[in-house]
């Protein structure tokens, strides 16, 4: 039986596939801790897949819960702007599917002290 919550790491895109190298590994992180958990990554643009598309997939795979995260650092324009836009479209298609979506992980208490904590660990701060 396929889970019924997902989640979508959403992050800008980029044309370099090296860019993708870390949303991917929070995926593959995800995955090893929570064995059978739905996560997939979605970018705005520059690569795929986007949005829809990740929603697509958790929704045939059963998922009818998505829990939607922010890969940046502040809500910008994307996160304030372009997300939640996208987001309205998807409730529309899918209107079988509880949406909600996180705030910007970099916005997170603990993210900014795991920042702070690799910034003084770099010998910068000594």
């Amino acid at each position: 039986m396929a889970s019924r919550s997902g989640i979508i790491l959403f992050a800008h895109g980029s044309r370099d596939p090296l860019w993708r190298a870390p949303i991917e590994a929070v995926q593959s992180q995800i995955e090893r801790q929570h064995p059978g958990a739905q996560v997939r990554c979605a970018y705005l643009e520059l690569c795929a897949p986007d949005l829809y598309q990740a929603t697509q997939s958790l929704h045939a795979a059963g998922v009818r819960r998505i829990s939607i995260v922010p890969m940046f650092l502040g809500t910008g324009r994307h996160a304030r702007e372009d997300l939640p836009g996208l987001v309205t479209q998807l409730r529309q298609m899918h209107p079988d599917l509880e949406i909600a979506v996180q705030q910007a992980i970099g916005e997170d208490a603990r993210m900014t002290a795991l920042m702070a904590q690799i910034a003084i660990g770099s010998g910068a701060g000594r």
